[in-house]
């Protein structure tokens, strides 16, 4: 898998994934905040599949 998000865009995925989770987890919000999941492990990988298939790449040349 090639990257194709940039760091800023990986901290704020992470950032919104941890906070959705958090919130869910204390029943905050209800059980759609697990879906926090999602931007946390793009986060961390590095790679988006929507990115892949609209063309798009945040990092920096």
């Amino acid at each position: 898998m090639k990257c194709n998000i940039g760091h800023t865009d990986r901290v704020l995925r992470m950032t919104v994934g941890v906070t959705l989770i958090g919130l869910a987890a204390f029943g905050i919000v209800g059980l759609w905040g697990w879906i926090g999941v999602v931007p946390l492990a793009t986060g961390m990988l590095g790679n988006c599949a929507a990115y892949g298939i609209l063309g798009f790449n945040t990092i920096k040349k």
